[in-house]
């Protein structure tokens, strides 16, 4: 049973489409950027390689949230939070991998902690020198916390617009935390100046290239995931939670453990998007942890549709989209801007851009129904092969 629901992920046709055009447009992308000289018109620079590849980063970010929001009735303000301590975990890897290469020559210490005066490398820096390391870090760490976390908000049943004040605290606790050079994160500066991934020059254009790949391919994979997730028996029992979570618990279901479930895993992708976005702009800070960052992330997913997956990868794109044009233009307006698309978008498209295609799609296949051929109007004796 769990092996065909699994297969129906893939042979999905929402699931196919979506790969299809995600695959397929990151293919051209890497084509027209490898293949073409920077003097033809049809070459896509690395300045736009690495733009799309964060506009990725951004929508399993996104992703991740919708799973746990559009699915599960968890209204979560500070998945920004779970993005940067993976962002962090990437961070500390490609700082290790500076070596003597950094302004003070010191082959082990950062350059922020040499100025600091440290004497010798944190405990909890232990390790970043290899990406296996790294790359356990990254799902374990957004995932311990958020399992702590809902371990004892759940438990103690705190739901609605509580728990999601409790999750933007937690956000601005982890903002405030990052900002000390005591710590030992770089303070407010973050950590920046990267070098290298795994051997490979993060300013080469082919890296840029590789990255917006593994982007593709990570958000593709989660994609799937999350499909799987909610077409299985565990995906409409967290629906179930959902639309009347008394009702579950008063069936017999342990609605803590499933719902604490789901919100590890959404914090574990959202820990990968993270991890995918800092060697592609090539600096992590705690500003990522602001919790304005994690507003605007429900922004995305309410502006595509929520309860959908594809939804919230369509708003997450076109939104930074348009932010990446309109703070050109209007840099001071933009936040009023975002602010006037969520309540619009609340008040006039509950349901997302995706509801208001899925509406005039099925007007029209009312208003034009197909034609029907003559095999349709047959009954099954008359259509037999005599």
């Amino acid at each position: 049973m769990r092996d065909s629901t699994f297969k129906s992920a893939f042979s999905d046709r929402t699931a196919k489409t979506f790969m299809g055009v995600l695959l397929g447009a990151t293919l051209v992308v890497t084509l027209l950027n490898q293949f073409f000289p920077p003097d033809s018109p049809l070459h896509v620079s690395a300045y736009t390689v690495t733009l799309l590849g964060k506009y990725l980063c951004y929508a399993l970010l996104a992703l991740s949230l919708d799973l746990v929001w559009g699915y599960c009735g968890i209204l979560s303000l500070g998945h920004g939070a779970f993005f940067a301590l993976g962002g962090y975990a990437m961070g500390m890897y490609l700082m290790r991998q500076i070596g003597d290469r950094g302004v003070y020559g010191n082959p082990e210490l950062p350059d922020f902690m040499v100025f600091l005066n440290w004497d010798e490398l944190p405990w909890y820096w232990q390790g970043f020198d290899q990406f296996w390391f790294a790359a356990l870090m990254i799902l374990l760490v957004p995932g311990l916390l958020a399992f702590v976390f809902g371990w004892l908000a759940f438990r103690s049943r705190v739901t609605g617009v509580y728990l999601s004040i409790i999750t933007q605290a937690l956000t601005y606790a982890l903002m405030l935390a990052f900002f000390r050079n005591e710590l030992g994160f770089g303070g407010n500066n973050g950590l920046t100046d990267f070098k290298e991934l795994l051997g490979f020059s993060l300013q080469s254009d082919s890296t840029r290239v590789g990255l917006l790949i593994a982007t593709a391919l990570s958000l593709a994979i989660a994609f799937v995931l999350c499909r799987w997730i909610t077409g299985s028996k565990l995906g409409r029992v967290v629906m179930a939670v959902r639309d009347a979570e008394s009702r579950a618990r008063f069936v017999g279901y342990r609605t803590e453990h499933y719902k604490l479930w789901i919100f590890t895993v959404s914090a574990i992708l959202a820990g990968i998007a993270g991890a995918l976005y800092v060697p592609q702009v090539g600096i992590i800070n705690p500003g990522e942890f602001s919790p304005l960052n994690s507003i605007e992330l429900v922004v995305w997913v309410a502006v595509g549709g929520r309860a959908t997956l594809y939804g919230a990868v369509i708003g997450a794109i076109l939104v930074n989209y348009g932010k990446t044009i309109f703070t050109g233009v209007m840099p001071e307006a933009w936040l009023f801007a975002l602010g006037g698309l969520f309540v619009a978008v609340t008040v006039f498209l509950p349901q997302g851009l995706v509801g208001l295609v899925s509406q005039r799609w099925a007007a029209l296949r009312k208003q034009f129904p197909p034609k029907k051929t003559n095999n349709d109007t047959l009954t099954p004796a008359e259509g037999e092969a005599p």
